[in-house]
Parts: C-alpha cells; sequence; structure tokens
C-alpha cells in the first residue's frame, strides 16, 4: 500500500535553513508576514519574490516557487499565502500546493504559530501522492522516500492535531490505490484478500463466496460475474466502536472491470473501468480510517465484488434474474450492471444489519458526469436529514456534492412488460431512474441515501488534493459525516 509521506514535528531551529539542500516552505500571512526566527538569506529571498508581480497576485491556498534561492544551498523557496483567518479548505489547499513540489525530497516547512498548520499538514500529505508501483527503476536503485520536517512553535500540540488526520489519509490512499491498481491484478480475490488483511487493525471481516451468495437468492449479483473467471464475492467488513447501537451501513459497487458485458462498451476509453469498483474503494477507505482512529461508533461495510466480462456464459439482454428480495427483473443492458449488485448488498445489508442508516457508492452512471461534470457526486435521499448530512460534511471537507432529485414518475420508465422492472430506464434522467431502481430495494422506513461517484472517482485531471488519478472522493466526506452525527460522544 502507498502509505502518506513522513511528517516529523519540531520547534523553530534557524539553523537549519541555511545548509539545508531541499526545498523550504513557508506559510505566508496577510499582509505578506513571515513566520518568526527566520534567517536573512531566507526572509530576503522571500520578500523579494513577494512584492514582485507574482507574489502580489498570490492568493490564499496558492504557492509560488523560487529556484535556487541565494545564499543559501536550498534547492527551492516555496511561499505559500495562508492568512491566519483562511478557511481549513484553504489551509488544504497551500499544503497541497507545496505537497505537489516535494518530488521525493527531505522539505522544511516553516508554520511558526499557524493555527491551521494541522490542515496543511493534511492537504500536503494527500497531494504528495504517488502511484508508480508499475514504473520500473535501474536495477538497484530505489524510489526516493519523501520526508517533510514541519517547524512550530508548538510542535507537540501540532502533532497531535495532524495525528488524528493521518488515519483519513490512510484511507484515502487506500482507496487512491484500490481505484489505481489494474484489473489484472485487482481481481475480486485479490480485493477480497486485502479487506481481509485489516483484521489486523481490529476490523471483523467475512467474505461470502458464490455458494453462500447462491443460497441467499443474490441472482442478481450473481448474474453480472458469470462471464468471468474470477469469482462473485461479498465482502463484510464491522468496526464495532459504540456497544449495542444500531450501525450506520455502508455498501459499495466493486466492478473490478466493466467492458458492458454482451452489451459491450466502446473500445475507447473503457480502459477507465478498472476504476468501476470505486464505491466498493471508498467505502474500503472510510472502514480503515475507522479503525485507524478507534472510532466510536458502529459501521458495516459491505461489497459486492464482480467483474463484467462477456463470455459463452454471460449474461445477456433479455435474460430475466430474481433478486435476494424476491423481485424480477428483465435485462435490457447488460452495462448497467451496478445497479444489479447493489440490490443484492443493500436488501442483504438491511435484512441481516438492521442498519439505523444506510449508504451507497457506486461509479453508476455516465448520466451524473453529463449533469454535474467531475466536479460533484450527485446524491440521492429518502431522508432529508441524512441527505444534508452528506451535503455538510463534503462542504466541511471541500468535496464536491449536489442533492438530485427522485420521484415516483420517474417509475415508469422503469416498467417491463415481463418481469417486476427492467434493469434501464434509458437516456433521459439515467441517473435518477438508477436511483429510483436501487430505491425500490429499500424497505419501508429506512433511511438511505445513494452516492453516485462516477464523475469524482477518477477525474481527468488533478484535483486541489490528488495528483492525476483516482481521487479517493468520499472518504473524508463519510468520516467526517460519522464524526457529527454517529459516534457516541
Amino acid at each position: 500500500m502507498t502509505h502518506p509521506v513522513q511528517i516529523d514535528f519540531i520547534e523553530t531551529a534557524p539553523e537549519r535553513f541555511a545548509d539545508h539542500e531541499g526545498r523550504i516552505a513557508l506559510l505566508v500571512g496577510a499582509d505578506d508576514r513571515l513566520p518568526g526566527r527566520l534567517p536573512k538569506p531566507v526572509r530576503d529571498a522571500a520578500q523579494r519574490a513577494l512584492a514582485s508581480k507574482a507574489g502580489q497576485e498570490l492568493k490564499a491556498g496558492q504557492a509560488l516557487e523560487l529556484a535556487f534561492p541565494a545564499g543559501l544551498a536550498a534547492e527551492s523557496l516555496i511561499l505559500a499565502r495562508l492568512a491566519t483567518s483562511s478557511s481549513t479548505i484553504e489551509a488544504r489547499q497551500a499544503g497541497a500546493a507545496i505537497g505537489a513540489r516535494l518530488n521525493g525530497g527531505h522539505m522544511l516547512v516553516a508554520a511558526g504559530p499557524h493555527k491551521l498548520a494541522s490542515d496543511v499538514a493534511l492537504g500536503l500529505a494527500l497531494r504528495a501522492y504517488d502511484f508508480d508501483a508499475y514504473k520500473s527503476r535501474p536495477e538497484g536503485e530505489e524510489k526516493p522516500k519523501g520526508h517533510v520536517t514541519f517547524m512550530a512553535k508548538s510542535p507537540e500540540d501540532l502533532a497531535k492535531a495532524a495525528g488524528s488526520a493521518a488515519a483519513v489519509a490512510e484511507g484515502v490512499f487506500f482507496t487512491r490505490d484500490l481505484v489505481n491498481e489494474p484489473a489484472n491484478v485487482l481481481t475480486t480475490t485479490d480485493f477480497a484478500d486485502r479487506l481481509a488483511a485489516m483484521q489486523e487493525l481490529g476490523l471483523e471481516v467475512e467474505v461470502l463466496d458464490e455458494d453462500r451468495l447462491a443460497e441467499l437468492g443474490m441472482r442478481a449479483l450473481l448474474g453480472v460475474g458469470q462471464g468471468s473467471e474470477s469469482p462473485s464475492k461479498v465482502v463484510v467488513m464491522r468496526w464495532n466502536g459504540a456497544g449495542d447501537e444500531a450501525p450506520l451501513a455502508l455498501v459499495g459497487k466493486g466492478v473490478v472491470f466493466d467492458t458492458g458485458g454482451i452489451s459491450i462498451k466502446p473500445a475507447a476509453g473503457m480502459e477507465d473501468m478498472t476504476m468501476d469498483m470505486g464505491g466498493a474503494g471508498v467505502v474500503a477507505g472510510v472502514m480503515r480510517t475507522l479503525a485507524l482512529r478507534r472510532a466510536k461508533a458502529n459501521v458495516v461495510g459491505l461489497v459486492g465484488l464482480v467483474e463484467n466480462m462477456p463470455d459463452g456464459r454471460a449474461q445477456r439482454p433479455g435474460d430475466i434474474v430474481k433478486s435476494m428480495k424476491g423481485d424480477t427483473i428483465e435485462i435490457i443492458n447488460t452495462d448497467a450492471e451496478g445497479r444489479l449488485v447493489l440490490a443484492d448488498v443493500l436488501w442483504y445489508a438491511q435484512t441481516r444489519f438492521n442498519p439505523s442508516a444506510i449508504v451507497d457508492l457506486a461509479t453508476l452512471t455516465g448520466a451524473v458526469i453529463i449533469g454535474l461534470g467531475h466536479d460533484n457526486a450527485g446524491i440521492f435521499a429518502n431522508d432529508d436529514k441524512l441527505a444534508e448530512g452528506i451535503l455538510s460534511a463534503a462542504r466541511s471537507e471541500g468535496e464536491g456534492a449536489w442533492r438530485l432529485p427522485l420521484g415516483a414518475s420517474y417509475d415508469a420508465q422503469l416498467k417491463s412488460r415481463l418481469a417486476d422492472m427492467k434493469n434501464t430506464g434509458g437516456r433521459a434522467a439515467g441517473s435518477i431512474t438508477a436511483a429510483q431502481f436501487l430505491q425500490r430495494f429499500i424497505r419501508e422506513g429506512q433511511p438511505w441515501a445513494h452516492i453516485d461517484i462516477a464523475g469524482v472517482a477518477l477525474p481527468p485531471q488533478p484535483t486541489d488534493l490528488a495528483p492525476k488519478g483516482a481521487s479517493g472522493w468520499g472518504v473524508m466526506t463519510l468520516d467526517r459525516m460519522i464524526r457529527d452525527r454517529f459516534e457516541v460522544k
């Protein structure tokens, strides 16, 4: 697994600057205020840069880099704008602007007494993520291990504050790694094994194989994977940190590769379908975070792991399958497979665990990208309080989310001539009809939210806190929601 960069916290030591050969970063406050106790060469170089046009145009959360500043051994000097009145989001952006320049070296960060320094450290760690497991290196050459030293007025307090965020960073990295892995490595079996390994963190992990899924009646889920050599599985992860409280259930779609099945996708861009397990990846990352920080909450994470392949045994358009609930589903398009997986896992989660609330995450529809682009996940819910909890947490963590409607009028698009429902309602309102389909597998009175992360799981460009590739969207939001609304105080 990729781990966050090592960050140490020490008292400000001006003598460390002169001979440091890596990068040096300074947090610049309002009116170009610099941290105290800086050597003259550092202060002079910073003041000259801040007086320039580029320095004057520097906004909160942005950084300016000077190469080989005069009088210093440092490779560069980075100036990150961050007033004490700045927001948490701006502090993380400032950290990310620094972290993007780490490049495997050793960096000194002069934070002084800045009250947002722990958020700077989190942003730095998240943006410094680098997944290069499959890039070759010359024989004997090891990947450079980045190292950051934060200089602060109260390093012990800063280390304590940053430590609570380290578990979140670990969870985000775990999710990113899973989404970035190629499908020939991250098979359903490998995925299940990685989740089972989290038992060492204190999670209870159970893997349900195909025979058990058949006994439970999960024919909708099994139908998706029947054309693949990789066996379908459901993995259940439990974190019990709050006694006898009913758990929050998190459910994730884990299609490790999606060809579309018999309704095969176009070749262009199909390589990105390694990310179709993104919902399961987020659930796994959240569960890892909860275990690492010993959360005082009861949470159960369930993921349905399948591979959707074309084969002589593969599910066909026109097939009719029976779900665990007992409803029959006419398969119109085998590329609308994620909702079939979720249908059975959602029903299983409710009947086995009777959760206080249930949230599912899935890279479910291309339609949500048309509607919201790559800046926001789509939120659907049958419970306003739960929806607002997710949206509020997303705002706090700087992860884009937007609520979209549900409505009985959309159900007409799912009406089947032959079965209880069709698995797709066509192009119009595609994200909404997918959510309407899932809602049919939610029991009356059960608070539920569905999050469509198709646009945010693997955005085409770097984001504020992530390099190009998997973003890990949702780990911070759901962890925040759990802290705010589901932990025992």
